[in-house]
């Protein structure tokens, strides 16, 4: 394999939210959305809110994510108001009901995943293209990139796929295939990097990529950890700190002009 580009997930591989970062953006989305409805003359108190926000994510995962399809922030707005029995057609409140539930983690950083930003730099030296696939859930990718601008990892990332922006989520082909059109290499000259074995290590592979399964120290709130769905899953190396990843190369490219010697 000649290596071309590198593609990463992106939640607890390059980002992560700690247990307090993941209470203030809930604390955030709700208490705006209570003001918003409160200032248009929707009542409805705090408790009911909750309780809409529990409600509509869950239906999303029933009608959606359950089956690897993604959908736009503002659908997921719909479903929060149909669980309060609320209908709003005026577009101003939408759009800002909307901006109240997707900006929150623009408002309070995840933090970076060590050695994201040092990792991403020597794969851009190496003369790497650099790629992202993201599952979104309720920060969609109009957020996430201006959360990667904010961090100072979206230089490095020449292309970027968001699953509410493509309509599928990891592990279905199709993310991994937009991306590889937009990175311009065939799937055998990539490598993708991910915290879960089953939509990140199976579905590179399923592709024809090589996957690297990144076991990170201390796991974040963003996402229910990795569901193996029962598959036996190998991926091509595994690491537990991201600084490890130029050294799997190395060793891959020894290996390689090895063979090449002895051949």
């Amino acid at each position: 394999m000649t290596l071309k580009a590198i593609a990463f997930d992106l939640w607890e591989t390059l980002i992560t939210n700690t247990l307090e970062q993941s209470r203030e953006h809930k604390r955030l989305r709700l208490e705006r959305m209570e003001r918003i409805l409160a200032e248009r003359g929707f009542g409805a108190t705090a408790l009911q809110i909750e309780a809409a926000y529990r409600r509509g994510w869950r239906r999303c995962q029933e009608l959606y994510w359950d089956s690897d399809r993604d959908i736009s922030c503002r659908t997921q707005i719909d479903h929060f108001l149909e669980a309060l029995e609320l209908k709003i057609t005026d577009e101003a409140a939408l759009d800002a009901l909307e901006q109240a539930y997707a900006r929150a983690a623009v408002e309070v950083l995840p933090a970076m995943v060590d050695g994201a930003p040092e990792v991403l730099a020597e794969m851009k030296r190496r003369g790497l293209r650099i790629g992202l696939i993201s599952n979104t859930g309720r920060t969609p990718g109009y957020a996430l990139r201006e959360i990667l601008e904010q961090l100072g990892l979206a230089p490095f990332i020449d292309a970027m796929v968001f699953s509410n922006e493509h309509g599928e989520c990891k592990p279905q082909q199709s993310i991994f295939e937009a991306l590889r059109g937009l990175l311009g290499v065939d799937f055998d000259q990539m490598l993708f990097v991910g915290d879960n074995l089953y939509v990140d290590v199976l579905g590179a592979q399923r592709c024809g990529m090589r996957a690297v399964h990144f076991i990170p120290p201390v796991r974040g709130t963003a996402v229910a950890p990795p569901f193996e769905h029962g598959h036996d899953i190998v991926p091509d190396a595994t690491i537990a700190d991201l600084r490890e990843l130029p050294a799997v190369l190395n060793a891959w490219t020894d290996s390689a002009s090895a063979q090449t010697r002895r051949s």
